[in-house]
């Protein structure tokens, strides 16, 4: 029994000696695992150096390429633009240069040829801006970068050795535990095993009593006696030997308490230092690896995109002027701005005189009997002609208008949009022009061009017909207004000069009229005719027309009255913005330009309406009446914007740099900005701006249809114009729901 179980203890001993054994070649497997994780992670940071520094390298080569690409692109640019700016230098003829300077399609030209001088700046700026800022950046962040690695790396080597240092630490203090628990099962075995022998001891004793027989009292005494002194000296040397062995076992187990503990500590500060290092000193490694990478490449990357974004707003804005050159080109505005150019070459000849023979001074027809009858018979004659000539001239006008509406159909169609040639860019397909499928590569493009000149030489044909007609027509109009003149003054010579001297009272009075003559008779046709035509004052009309009206209005002729509308209508308002542009003041005076223009900044309009009233008060009663009447018209037409296509705003830019110039020293184009809108408030607002007849007595603009379209003050004869009444009723609205109040 009692060697069976010292076998046990003893092979408990030896599985925990065993176990031991295991448990520290456990640990330095383990060990010797994350100490090769540590070297991979040195490895994985050093590889990612060497990415970054790679990239960087590549980053720098890519930008070295591409500066001198943009260089060589802006160097043929510059040749490109000079070549012909050099022809156009060349030129000797300075007025010839004037011409030019002035006309829209060479304004295009040289705006053309000033934005490949801008780009081709551009893109040197951008190539200097490659070499000498963005590529020394990415320079400077490489260098960086393999500094602060190096450090970061030191700071990493430390930790790892520190962190090793923590795992031997502990595999001493588990080894000592280990040691101390041995210690402390061998002095529990000896303990166990002394207190066998004891119990061992006592067991023999107590089995020799049980086997002695019954003696006498004397001879039991005697044995006792004699047995006595032999037990005690065993007994006694047991249980000291037990004693020692209990002090011994409690000693060590003391001990291996305390290294068990120890070690319990050790093991939960290096599992703390463990995945301190993993969780946090790692990331704070690759933080250092990775300090201001980042932000200095986004730095660098930021400058490239600012320097393309300003080279695309560059661009953008030269190509923005471009634009607006294209939609400024028009024919009647350069064909009057080469006849001003050439004023000499195209200003009509004086009229030839009469010449008298051998004293002969009667420069005037004579009607005289027989003569009369004569030139009577003759003027019937000139006037049927007319008539015919009319009736045929006008259906040749018809077809030739028709036939050049053809051809403005044919020249002004829309072939120009090739964004379908660029759809590439954003599949990253191979370029390939699509302009092959386009317009001009259709079949059908030479029958287009045959018909087109055809078209042109029947327009030709019919304007040679036309002007043909036209002289003819002119040259009877003139004979026939000679006789019938010569006719009526041989008859009525007194009644011709009494009616003189009351045509020269009647100018005499209009040139003294609140409004103007030519004012108020191209608002009364506009307003009759022309509310609902498209581009009114926008769309120039016919030079020549407009000048015979113009001169038809200085000669105190009124070519417009009557109800007949065989004018156009474009001509009828070029006169009229003609007559504001051309007076020696404009009619908002630059005293009160300022003034004016501080009201835009307010977000109210009422606030604005308010501050152009007060400021317009200071302003002569004449000068108030013709913006009263003139405003009315504008934002009556403005009512028919759907139709016309011309809002407050459109109408405002129409009239703004007409009504209100900008004055010297100012910017031109924001102040124009900002009159535009002033206007436009005005042509809105202008019950608000201008005062009521009760409070300024004159002329004011009435609708089409109601009476006369100019009220004068109730000082004029009741046959000749109706008293204005003073209610008002609302009419259309404009496009900010503003009711306009006409008079009726």
């Amino acid at each position: 029994m009692n060697s069976c179980v010292y076998e046990e203890e003893s092979l408990y001993r030896a599985e925990a000696r065993m176990d031991a054994k295991t448990v520290r070649f456990l640990y330095s497997h383990r060990c010797k695992e994350v100490r090769a994780q540590l070297v991979e992670q040195l490895k994985c940071l050093d590889q990612q150096c060497e990415l970054r520094v790679q990239l960087l390298q590549d980053l720098q080569d890519f930008f070295r390429k591409k500066a001198e690409i943009e260089v060589d692109y802006s160097r043929n640019l510059e040749k490109l633009a000079e070549r012909f700016l050099t022809k156009t230098r060349s030129t000797k003829d300075h007025l010839l240069k004037k011409e030019h300077s002035i006309l829209s399609p060479v304004n295009c030209w040289n705006l053309l040829l000033l934005q490949v001088k801008r780009e081709s700046r551009d893109h040197a700026t951008l190539s200097d801006l490659y070499l000498n800022n963005i590529i020394p950046r990415f320079a400077q962040i490489s260098e960086d970068s393999g500094r602060l690695f190096k450090k970061s790396k030191e700071v990493g080597v430390q930790l790892q050795e520190d962190l090793m240092k923590v795992l031997n630490e502990l595999y001493t203090v588990m080894k000592t535990y280990h040691m101390y628990n041995t210690d402390s099962i061998n002095a529990e075995s000896k303990l166990k095993d002394a207190e066998k022998q004891e119990e061992k001891q006592m067991g023999r004793s107590g089995r020799q009593d049980d086997r002695q027989t019954p003696r006498s009292p004397d001879t039991l005494t005697s044995i006792k006696t004699d047995e006595k002194p032999v037990r005690r000296s065993s007994v006694k040397k047991i249980e000291k030997m037990k004693e020692k062995r209990q002090a011994k076992y409690t000693e060590n187990k003391l001990k291996a308490i305390k290294a068990r503990n120890e070690y319990l500590l050790a093991l939960e500060a290096t599992n703390s230092c463990v995945f301190k290092y993993y969780i946090h000193d790692l990331s704070d490694i690759i933080d250092c690896c990775d300090l201001g990478y980042h932000a200095s490449l986004q730095r660098a990357l930021r400058t490239y995109l600012s320097a393309e974004q300003n080279v695309e707003t560059s661009k953008h804005s030269g190509l923005e002027t471009l634009e607006g050159a294209a939609e400024s080109l028009e024919a009647n505005g350069d064909k009057q701005k080469l006849m001003e150019t050439y004023n000499n070459v195209f200003c009509p000849p004086a009229r030839f005189d009469f010449q008298s023979h051998m004293g002969d001074t009667m420069g005037v027809m004579c009607a005289q009997q027989p003569l009369e009858v004569e030139l009577l018979q003759r003027c019937q004659q000139l006037q049927s002609r007319l008539s015919t000539l009319k009736i045929e001239n006008e259906e040749v006008k018809k077809t030739m208008e028709a036939t050049l509406s053809t051809i403005q159909d044919m020249v002004t169609v829309e072939d120009y949009d090739v964004s379908e040639c660029f759809h590439h860019s954003n599949s990253m397909e191979s370029v390939k022009s699509t302009f092959s499928e386009s317009y001009l590569s259709k079949p059908s493009l030479a029958k287009r061009r045959a018909n087109q000149q055809e078209t042109e030489q029947f327009y030709f044909t019919k304007l040679k017909e036309f002007l043909e007609g036209r002289n003819l027509i002119t040259k009877l109009e003139a004979k026939h207004d000679l006789i019938d003149k010569t006719l009526e003054e041989s008859q009525k010579t007194d009644c011709c000069l009494s009616s003189g001297r009351r045509n020269s009272a009647v100018r005499k009075q209009e040139s003294d009229e609140a409004i103007p003559l030519m004012v108020k008779s191209c608002i009364r046709f506009i307003s009759r005719h022309g509310l609902q035509h498209e581009g009114i004052f926008r769309v120039s009309g016919s030079q020549v027309e407009v000048n015979d009206i113009k001169n038809a209005f200085e000669r105190g002729e009124d070519p417009l009255a009557g109800d007949q509308n065989d004018h156009d209508m474009d001509s009828i308002a070029g006169v009229l913005k003609l007559y504001f542009r051309g007076l020696d003041h404009a009619l908002f005076p630059k005293e009160v330009f300022h003034d004016l223009i501080s009201c835009v900044s307010m977000e109210s309009l009422h606030e604005r309406a308010v501050h152009i009233k007060k400021v317009l008060q200071s302003l002569p009663s004449k000068t108030l009446i013709i913006m009263r009447y003139l405003f009315a018209f504008l934002n009556h037409l403005s009512q028919y914007s759907e139709e016309n296509m011309m809002d407050p705003y459109n109408l405002a830019i129409c009239f703004g740099p007409t009504l209100m110039s900008v004055p010297e020293g100012n910017d031109q184009v924001s102040c124009q900005a900002h009159v535009n809108e002033l206007i436009k408030t005005i042509i809105i607002h202008h019950n608000t701006i201008f005062p009521g007849l009760q409070d300024l007595q004159g002329p004011i603009y009435t609708i089409p249809g109601s009476g006369d379209d100019c009220c004068d003050s109730p000082h004029c004869e009741p046959p000749l114009v109706e008293e204005p009444a003073p209610d008002t009723v609302s009419v259309r609205h404009n496009s900010e729901d503003v009711p306009v109040a006409l008079t009726v």
